[in-house]
Formats: structure tokens, sequence, C-alpha cells
């Protein structure tokens, strides 16, 4: 098993979620993120827990027309968007509050919102998302990397453990 995931930005880059302490949860407004069809797969079959926590218009939308938009990015279908927020948060993500419930705040919410700020490069490289960085244009201020913020080696502990393990099983 893997001890450390190579990431090509981690020695200079910063980041810190402060959800809850300033932040209102920036990256949820109009966060449109892909779902994988495993994902989709584990949000049919439990998208019934989820409704009763949904904002009262997500969740007429979700009922009407589903979670997913007609959009679609590298492929892959994404989330749809009410209100300006995704459809799955209302003060903070539906998915990970569930899931924590249930002692695993990463099983339902998509690989690209658990793994925030990190991503892969065209190369297939991980690195942490940061304005000048892979030619960032989401303009968040957590991406700024002359924000006083802790560094991503420090704050990012938990993702780089999941993106480590999502290596592994995708190496099986």
């Amino acid at each position: 098993m893997a001890t450390s995931l190579p990431v090509v930005n981690l020695a200079e880059a910063k980041f810190e979620c402060i959800f809850g302490r300033g932040c209102d949860g920036i990256c949820c407004r109009n966060g449109r993120p892909p779902v994988y069809p495993e994902e989709v797969e584990r949000l049919d079959a439990h998208l019934a827990k989820f409704l009763p926590h949904l904002r009262p218009s997500a969740r007429r939308l979700v009922e009407k027309d589903g979670y997913r938009s007609n959009r679609y990015r590298l492929g892959l279908p994404m989330l749809r968007v009410e209100g300006g927020w995704c459809v799955f948060f209302n003060e903070g993500c539906v998915l990970h509050k569930v899931g924590a419930a249930e002692g695993d705040t990463y099983r339902y919410k998509p690989a690209a919102c658990a793994l925030f700020p990190l991503a892969r490069n065209d190369a297939g490289d991980w690195y942490v998302r940061q304005r000048g960085v892979e030619d960032e244009k989401w303009n968040l201020f957590c991406l700024d990397p002359n924000a006083p913020a802790r560094p991503a080696a420090e704050s990012l502990q938990e993702e780089m453990r999941l993106a480590r393990r999502y290596d592994e099983e995708a190496e099986e």
C-alpha cells in the first residue's frame, strides 16, 4: 500500500476549508461536479434518505427532474443546481452529513467534491488547485495561494488519503 500521494505542487500550496467559519460553502455555489456511473448508482439507491434533508425548492426539482443536469463534463453527467446552489446543498452538503451520520463522510459524495481541492492534471498527476496553477479558472478565495492559510500538506491529509484509496482501487 502506498504511504504517500505524489502531489506536484504540495510543497508550496496552501489551503484550509473554513466552511462555517466565514465561508458559506462557496464551492457548492453553482458547483456542478461530474458524477461517475458508480456514484450515480449509489445516489439512486439512497436518494430517498437524502430527500428530506434537501432545501424545499431543491427537493421539488429533484423529485420532478432528478439530481443530474443535462450538462456533461469529461463525458460525465453533472449535478443539478437550484437557486444557484448544488441541489444537495442545505447549510452544508447533505451527502456529507448523511454519510457522516452513517460513519463515512465520503460515502455518498462525488469524488470531485470529496477530493476538493485535489485534482488531476492532463498528465494524470495530482495537484492542489490554486490560482495560477494548471490554468485554474475558479476564483475562490480559498484557492488563493497568497491567502493566509495552512500548508496544504497539513490541511489536506484526509483528502490525500482518499485520493490514495481511489488510486489503489483503480489498480485492482
